[in-house]
């Protein structure tokens, strides 16, 4: 930069980028932290409310993170995307299709952190479902970053975004897996229970009068 341009030219814009570096961070780590409960890696007791916490508060943070990445865009007099370029997807003329997925990011992230609070009104169990989709937000952002971030192609930046996918893909393959198991461990759960009942009504037809008759003319 030479030293006759104004810095407060650049200011909105590098407050933009650093904000949405620090949203994109707090996202991830939200993410590997819910992946790491879901998944059942750390069993130690009383650890899983702590990390709860944690996560809540990540949710948050990076959520007003997001908010400033976006507001700050507004004071941008070179890319001067205006209210519609920043709260509508796919509306702004710069690299819309990434700044698009970015502003959808922002919009899943805001639901789904939120949704925490209604989950009682939700349904914990249709909660959960619904939560899986925060990947989506870690994805999007990752796509948003690499796709309309001016120093997109340095490797410092790359390093940042790309190095937790390893993490993540590892605890989202071991949360699938696990899932997989408890459905079948429940499935095989209510065949017994259900061969168990048969077997119990078939113990008491056997004491009753009726019930060896019934046998009776069955084997007949």
């Amino acid at each position: 930069m030479s030293a006759g341009k104004d810095p407060t030219v650049y200011l909105w814009w590098l407050v933009s980028r650093a904000s949405g570096i620090v949203a994109l961070g707090l996202v991830t780590a939200a993410v590997i932290l819910g992946l790491t409960m879901s998944s059942k890696v750390m069993k130690k007791p009383g650890l899983g409310r702590r990390l709860l916490a944690l996560h809540e508060h990540l949710a948050l943070a990076g959520l007003g993170a997001i908010t400033v990445h976006g507001l700050a865009l507004l004071g941008d007099p070179w890319l001067n995307p205006g209210p519609a370029g920043i709260a509508i997807p796919f509306t702004m003329s710069y690299r819309p299709l990434a700044t698009g997925l970015g502003i959808v990011a922002g919009y899943l992230a805001a639901l789904l952190g939120l949704s925490y609070y209604f989950r009682r009104r939700i349904g914990v169990r249709r909660w959960r479902r619904l939560h899986r989709a925060t990947l989506l937000v870690w994805v999007f952002g990752v796509i948003h970053t690499l796709g309309a971030g001016s120093d997109a192609a340095t490797m410092w930046l790359r390093a940042y975004v790309l190095l937790p996918a390893v993490p993540i893909t590892y605890l989202f393959v071991l949360r699938t897996l696990g899932s997989g198991r408890r459905r079948a461990r429940a499935g095989a759960g209510a065949g017994a229970g259900a061969e168990n009942a048969k077997a119990a009504i078939g113990r008491g037809a056997r004491r009753t009068p009726l019930g060896a008759q019934q046998l009776a003319e069955e084997r007949a």
